[in-house]
């Protein structure tokens, strides 16, 4: 199965919530989809017993941070679990954030509203709609594939 998705490049993204004691969790996802428009839903699958996804089952929100070509380094932080993560990273939360924002790792940001969750294996499949988005065209988002970073393509 590895094999098989390492050919899938994705974009990369870091889910981000708040425990009940806000205190800000965070994780690097490549699972991410969009399954519907019309409400815009999205769905995300994340290691079950994560004190990531503990923190946005809790919460029943979270930040779908997706990085920018620049952001390997922070995608590569998120990834290790290291317990100092939110100290190494300039991070914010705006106005009915619904998880700490990564202002400059992020090409865009979506505040998502969990509505439904299905264990399936070792992960949870977290699906969410998406309350409001904010995205900077500038710069060209980060890819994943091949078990390694990438830059969008220019041509």
């Amino acid at each position: 199965m590895r094999q098989l998705m390492a050919g899938f490049p994705t974009g990369v993204g870091i889910v981000t919530a708040f425990d009940t004691e806000t205190r800000p969790w965070g994780m690097t996802c490549t699972s991410l989809a969009s399954v519907a428009l019309e409400p815009p839903t999205l769905l995300m699958c994340l290691r079950n017993g994560s004190p990531t996804l503990n923190a946005v089952l809790s919460a029943g929100e979270f930040a779908m941070n997706l990085l920018h070509q620049g952001a390997r380094a922070t995608a590569e932080l998120f990834a290790s679990g290291a317990p100092d993560r939110f100290d190494r990273v300039e991070w914010s939360v705006p106005p009915a954030a619904a998880g700490p924002h990564l202002s400059s790792d992020a090409h865009a940001v979506a505040n998502c509203v969990v509505v439904r969750h299905h264990t399936h294996g070792d992960h949870v499949v977290v699906f969410a709609e998406v309350r409001d988005v904010h995205v900077n065209t500038t710069p060209a988002p980060l890819l994943y594939g091949l078990r390694q970073y990438a830059s969008w393509p220019t041509s």
